[in-house]
C-alpha cells in the first residue's frame, strides 16, 4: 500500500510539473486546426509547426506573420508557468538526534493529599472514589 501511494504521489508531481491546465486541454482543437492551416499554406509538418510556435523558430515566425497573432493567442500552453516550491526535511538517522539523559537528574517525591469529597451518610453506589486500604 505504501508503494502504491508513493507511486501515485510521484506520478501526480510529474503531471503537475508539465503545467497543463484544463483550459489547455480544451484548446487542443485550436492547435490541431492551426497545424492543418500551416500544413496547407506553408507545407509544414507537425514538428516544424511545433518549432514555429513553441521552439527555436517562434521569434522569427511571430515577426514574419503578425496577421496570425489572434490565432496564436488561442493556442494552448501559451501561459507563463507559475512555480511553487515544496521542501521537505527527512531525518534518516534518528539516533544522531536523540537527547541523552543527564547524570544529575533531580528526583522528587509526590507531595499531595487526597481527601474524599463524599459523606458516609450518603447511600453508597458503584461509582465511588477509591479508598485507602
Amino acid at each position: 500500500m505504501v508503494k502504491l501511494v508513493s507511486i501515485a504521489a510521484a506520478f501526480l508531481i510529474l503531471v503537475q510539473s508539465f503545467n497543463i491546465c484544463i483550459s489547455d486541454l480544451f484548446d487542443l482543437t485550436d492547435l490541431i486546426e492551426h497545424a492543418r492551416f500551416h500544413s496547407e499554406k506553408y507545407g509544414d509538418n507537425f514538428f516544424v509547426f511545433l518549432s514555429k510556435h513553441y521552439g527555436e523558430l517562434e521569434a522569427d515566425h511571430n515577426k514574419q506573420h503578425t496577421e496570425e497573432e489572434k490565432d496564436h493567442e488561442k493556442l494552448p500552453f501559451q501561459d507563463q508557468p507559475h512555480m511553487a516550491l515544496l521542501s521537505a526535511f527527512v531525518v534518516k538517522d534518528l539516533q544522531a538526534y536523540q537527547i541523552k539523559p543527564a547524570d544529575d537528574i533531580v528526583t522528587s517525591t509526590a507531595n499531595f493529599f487526597y481527601q474524599a469529597s463524599y459523606s458516609n451518610f450518603e447511600q453508597e453506589g458503584p461509582f465511588q472514589p477509591p479508598r485507602a486500604a
